[in-house]
């Protein structure tokens, strides 16, 4: 997607944004609200599993952590009145039938796993706000016209592993991938009940559903530093990820002269300073990331013959990274020439940009000013499985504050009112959405 497609979805559609209810329809239903000290006692509460000491979570995607906090949010999902079950990806759906079955499903939630040494709110506040979402529509006796399912994403953290699976994204080589958790993605799925075989038969054309919401932290410091209540998110960049290998020899550190070795650690630094300049030398709002490292044999008294790290781009335009990968490949084989190495790119992954739709935009906009919230327009830089879901049906996200901007980290927090008022803002989108022809 080039930024001009990218632009022209961002302001088109205001014909199909008429089909949506009036803001005055949405102040009406803003009377309706979730039960805030249940939801955030729930957040407390799912905290406990991969608790560490650092205040946060280490619940990596398909870790023992990970299955048992997913249990409890199955039974989270009975008390809410929905159905859970989970797919073949490893995805956990709670679904209950709409008062039109014939209609396609709204889908919202978010996801549970974390990063090593995460936060309490990253995904969670999503998920949980959905259910509280479907638990208040259950107390109030509201029945959607349009069946809802309320999901938990596969290992979000590693990749966006079932979230793509259902999009239709997922390849079968990624199966072999070693995930965070110390599994391969086919025995992950195994581990947390789906069925890596069948993988397959999750996948959704675009058009099954009616339409995908999801809550989540901010991960940054805009709607803090402007007092902004509520982000109305206007897309998602693209990100893709490489594992890059150098490969030197390893030989002994006292008795190699520095001009005779073929130091893969060397060629490593030059290549993670490389990256910044490439990508800072080029105009525009992309980034570039080498964010882990490992040497083999990883001895102080070695010189090491294998260094493999991670490479990922973001950017809203596809094109644009894959130039800057280009930058980054040429310089690299000049380094790999001058230390006597190679320098090898594997490509893990890919998450294609995602613009948000623009009625879904408006109904989190009308929701929020139904409820006195203030509100902006803005991007994630951060990648979501709403950007998966995008391929699939209209898609909007709704942000909430991170104090500090901070996120992935176990000084990552929200306040219980921002939360609050995210879950009630999602809560007006749906019932808005639910209300379209």
């Amino acid at each position: 997607m080039t930024r001009r497609e990218f632009g022209a979805a961002l302001v088109g559609g205001a014909a199909a944004a008429s089909l949506f209810p009036t803001a005055v329809a949405a102040r009406r239903r803003a009377a309706l609200r979730v039960n805030g000290e249940r939801l955030n006692a729930r957040l407390a509460e799912i905290g406990r599993f991969g608790a560490n000491p650092q205040g946060g979570v280490t619940r990596l995607g398909y870790s023992e952590e990970d299955r048992q906090a997913r249990a409890l949010v199955a039974t989270w999902m009975r008390d809410a009145g929905l159905d859970p079950s989970t797919d073949f990806a490893g995805n956990l759906f709670g679904r209950r039938a709409g008062s039109e079955p014939a209609l396609r499903p709204l889908v919202f939630g978010s996801h549970v796993d974390s990063v090593p040494e995460g936060g309490n709110f990253d995904g969670n506040v999503g998920v949980l706000a959905a259910i509280e979402v479907a638990r208040t529509l259950r107390e109030r006796g509201t029945t959607p016209r349009h069946p809802i399912e309320v999901v938990v994403w596969a290992n979000e953290e590693g990749g966006l592993f079932g979230s793509r699976a259902v999009s239709g994204q997922f390849d079968a080589s990624e199966l072999s991938h070693v995930t965070m958790s110390g599994k391969t993605v086919k025995d992950g799925i195994a581990f947390v009940g789906g069925d890596p075989d069948r993988i397959d038969e999750v996948r959704r054309s675009r058009g099954d559903i009616a339409g995908y919401i999801e809550l989540h932290i901010e991960q940054g410091g805009v709607l803090e530093a402007e007092r902004t209540t509520i982000g109305v998110v206007e897309g998602i960049v693209g990100i893709r990820w490489w594992n890059v290998t150098v490969t030197g020899f390893a030989n002994h550190a006292g008795t190699t002269p520095m001009d005779r070795r073929q130091d893969a650690m060397l060629a490593a630094a030059r290549f993670i300073d490389m990256v910044n300049r490439v990508v800072t030398s080029a105009p525009g709002r992309h980034v570039g990331t080498v964010g882990r490292i490992r040497a083999v044999p990883g001895a102080p008294n070695v010189i090491p013959g294998t260094v493999e790290c991670s490479l990922e781009l973001r950017d809203l335009d596809d094109g644009q990274i894959l130039r800057l990968f280009e930058g980054i490949r040429g310089e690299a084989r000049r380094i790999a020439e001058a230390t006597g190495t190679s320098i090898a790119f594997d490509e893990l992954h890919v998450n294609a940009p995602a613009p948000s739709d623009p009625r879904m935009r408006q109904v989190i906009a009308d929701s929020a000013a139904s409820l006195g919230l203030s509100s902006r327009a803005m991007p994630s830089g951060a990648g979501h499985d709403a950007q998966a879901m995008a391929q699939l049906g209209p898609m909007g996200m709704i942000f909430i504050q991170s104090v500090g901007g901070i996120s992935h980290s176990p000084k990552e927090f929200s306040h219980a009112a921002d939360i609050v008022h995210g879950a009630n803002v999602l809560l007006g989108a749906v019932l808005a959405a639910d209300q379209t022809r």
